[in-house]
Formats: structure tokens, sequence, C-alpha cells
């Protein structure tokens, strides 16, 4: 269940309120009984860290070109796509 905040317009009372989505939202304060309780808007409490499903699935696919620095790249003078592609083996032999 999700934690909202609520703040009075009339006293400034501020409460975090663990409510389901469905529940209507409150109106009276629990402080001064005014009907000037409302929801606010707040940031959200969690932060995506790591390398989870969010920065693979979801991430720019615009440009796929392979890292500069990685060690296949970095061992062989010679370009890979500049080498000669084996012959196929002959099936009558």
């Amino acid at each position: 269940m999700p934690i909202y905040a609520y703040k009075c317009g009339s006293c400034g009372h501020a409460k975090d309120v663990l409510q389901k989505i469905s529940d209507a939202a409150l109106t009276v304060c629990p402080a001064c009984g005014a009907e000037a309780f409302s929801k606010q808007l707040t940031a959200a409490g969690f932060q995506l860290k790591g390398s989870g499903w969010y920065a693979t699935d979801f991430k720019n696919t615009g440009s796929q070109s392979a890292p500069a620095s990685s060690p296949a790249a970095s061992s062989d003078s010679t370009p890979a796509a500049a080498a000669p592609a084996p012959a196929p083996a002959s099936a009558n032999s």
C-alpha cells in the first residue's frame, strides 16, 4: 500500500498516511478538524540502481556499436571483418 503525504491548509498540520489506492482521500484535519486536509505531491521514495532489467531492456537502442576498449578488439592487430571467411566443407570427400 502506498504512503500519501497530507497537509492541512488551515493549521499547517502535516501527516503521512498509509492507504489503499482505492481508499477515498482524507479531507478532515486530525489536528484542528477543518475541512482543509489535502494530499501533497511528493517525489518517489526509491531510486533504480545497478544493471537490472530496466537498464538493459528499455535502453535507447539507437546506437548498438561495440565499445572501443573491448579486449578482443585491442588484442588483434587485424580487424575481424577483414579476415577471409573459411571455405565450406565439401560433402563429396
